[in-house]
């Protein structure tokens, strides 16, 4: 078993631009999603099946992390692995060190290794460099569950005789957050109720599965999640959600060179929010039983503004290829992010290939902000349409990358872009499926 690897570096990839894509790709599970549930299986000795898995540096990673903790993980067809974590052990210090700062993945071990062992080191959060995600939102919902930190000079850890369940309000709803929680409380002592919880589709997915392993989790509609601590959980068959993002993404590049493009297996109800939102700038979508086909629905697109949010809201993920998108849109567009402090440390090498946007620190937009009275340029205006002209860039997080993909089609000339393994964290097979739309790529 095989998945692309992160440490290694990538060729260059060289696009020449202005030819629509068109044609038809196929998405497989969420990158969000699958590694999340790969560390739920490390709650039981018996075996878990997960299906729908993509090929991506992210499920790679955490295959070898629960391989370092002694369990094994197989793929016995393509885009179906096997989980059994009945030997599991604790992890050594040197080992986790290896993995601190690769991924986010790490740091959700805590709960299912305290569950285990009663102990559990504490790795440092890795992942793009979007913004802050500090490890204290982690620690601080660890201990209002009962375990205890030990802090020495170069490392920390957790200990636990057993989780006890309790109340516990996050300050924001996040994401990484949330998981920590729901994984650590499955098996603690008693009841949790999580307040103003992160309800991504991805969460969700996770609930799931905890639930077929014997987990007892109800969602509220006012962001509160309980969580019945049970003795033990067994093992799962599941088939993991479609990649939404990655759907987002191909929608963008089809709007933004023009063409035309059909997602095999995107799902309409978690894209509602984009659906609405692409809609609104001039592109169109048809959807069917097996995926959902996006294009302009005229030669023009038009100006909007945008917030993100969490879920429901506007994901911060679709922020960076929807902007590429508006740089050709008649007008003046705004974005307000609210969720990472530094998304848009991609638009230098926009604004390199002529792309009109300018980044303010004030809040330009209705939301309510953690940014706004500190010094972090978090809003944009995007004037267009622009001509795009193709660069030389080298990528710097996940979602940018694509992005720069996108806007490298969109361009005139030739790009040249650098550090594209990156791509592979989140994006199955990203050089097959541009050459199955159309894209005129070397590298």
């Amino acid at each position: 078993m095989t998945f692309p690897a992160a440490a290694t570096k990538a060729d260059p990839m060289i696009l020449r631009g202005g030819k629509p894509l068109a044609g038809e790709v196929a998405i497989r599970g969420a990158k969000n999603a699958v590694p999340k549930i790969m560390v739920a299986a490390l709650l039981t000795g018996e075996k878990c099946v997960l299906r729908n898995v993509a090929r991506i540096v992210d499920v790679g990673i955490s295959a070898e992390l629960i391989h370092a903790l002694g369990g094994e993980v197989s793929e016995p067809e393509p885009g179906v692995l096997e989980i059994c974590a009945a030997n599991l052990r604790p992890m050594e210090r040197s080992v986790l060190r290896d993995f601190s700062g690769r991924s986010r993945i790490p740091i959700l071990t805590c709960g299912p290794l305290l569950a285990r062992f009663g102990m559990a080191p504490v790795p440092s959060l890795g992942g793009c460099r979007i913004g802050s995600r500090p490890v204290d939102f982690h620690l601080r919902a660890l201990q209002e569950l009962g375990a205890t930190l030990h802090e020495e000079a170069h490392d920390a850890h957790l200990t636990a005789a057993r989780l006890q369940g309790n109340k516990i309000r996050l300050d924001y709803p996040s994401v990484g957050a949330t998981e920590q929680v729901i994984l650590a409380a499955v098996l603690a002592e008693g009841v949790t109720e999580l307040s103003n919880a992160a309800v991504e589709p991805e969460i969700m997915d996770l609930i799931m599965v905890l639930q077929k392993m014997g987990a007892v989790i109800s969602v509220d509609v006012d962001r509160v999640i309980k969580i019945v601590g049970v003795k033990q959980l067994r093992g799962f068959d599941h088939t993991a959600i479609p990649d939404r993002l990655e759907a987002a993404s191909w929608a963008c590049a089809a709007v933004a060179t023009n063409g035309r493009i059909y997602v095999r297996n995107a799902q309409q109800f978690p894209m509602m929010t984009f659906l609405n939102r692409f809609r609104q700038i001039g592109g169109d979508f048809r959807v069917d039983e097996h995926g959902i086909e996006f294009w302009r629905a005229g030669e023009r697109l038009r100006s909007t503004a945008v917030e993100t949010d969490v879920y429901p809201g506007f994901s911060t993920d679709y922020q960076q290829p929807f902007v590429i998108a508006l740089t050709q849109a008649d007008g003046v567009s705004i974005v307000h992010e609210t969720v990472y402090e530094d998304r848009f440390g991609y638009v230098d090498a926009l604004q390199r290939m002529g792309a009109q946007i300018q980044l303010y620190r004030e809040c330009l937009g209705g939301l309510r902000c953690r940014f706004g009275q500190r010094n972090y340029k978090h809003s944009a205006v995007i004037v267009g349409p622009t001509r795009l002209r193709g660069a030389d860039i080298e990528i710097p997080d996940l979602r940018a990358g694509f992005s720069y993909l996108i806007a490298a089609l969109a361009a005139e000339g030739e790009s040249r872009i650098a550090n594209t393994r990156i791509i592979e964290r989140g994006y199955e097979n990203i050089t097959a499926k541009l050459l199955a739309l159309g894209a005129d790529l070397r590298g």
